[in-house]
């Protein structure tokens, strides 16, 4: 079964299950920068019976592109618990967050690590193959290190998948 709500209906007991799950599925990478960064959007949480199995979420962000500033619906937070992995939970979540994206944002936009990429590359997320920027504090940042792990989701802008495409600032990753 899937949930969606937002941030603000999620009571502490749930949204401290997510981030324990989001951390186990992470061993020693998650900081409280990576948790923030999907609070405050819609998330989808797959449950199996009453135990929390999954999360992700989907948060606004606005992205720079072609001379243009997209509302950009920014997948964070993916995880499934280890032992419910590969029974279609990631899928139903994803759908879940594409349909607000699709319904909310000019553009779907996350980052992957290459063992989730074939999960948003099935559901046709495409990668971007031009250079990545971030809008910082001090000027616009080249941030090549990201590039080819940065994935968008057409929600009403065509793109052209070899431009440059610029994040907006964030404390912690950028993308």
């Amino acid at each position: 079964m899937i949930r969606t709500a937002h941030t603000h209906e999620l009571d502490t007991e749930v949204l401290a299950a997510a981030r324990a799950l989001f951390v186990a599925a992470f061993p020693g990478e998650i900081t409280d920068d990576d948790w923030d960064h999907g609070l405050g959007g819609m998330h989808a949480l797959a449950y199996a019976g009453d135990e929390l199995v999954g999360h992700a979420s989907v948060v606004q962000r606005r992205f720079l592109y072609g001379g243009r500033t997209l509302r950009t619906g920014y997948v964070e937070g993916v995880a499934v618990r280890a032992d419910a992995r590969r029974r279609g939970h990631g899928a139903a979540m994803m759908a879940a967050l594409e349909e607000v994206v699709r319904g909310a944002y000019e553009l779907g936009a996350l980052a992957a690590t290459e063992d989730g990429a074939a999960l948003y590359t099935a559901r046709g997320w495409r990668r971007w193959k031009g250079e990545l920027y971030a809008l910082t504090p001090d000027g616009l940042r080249h941030t090549p290190a990201e590039e080819g792990h940065a994935f968008v989701l057409e929600a009403g802008v065509p793109l052209e998948l070899d431009r440059r495409l610029t994040c907006d600032w964030r404390d912690g990753d950028l993308w």
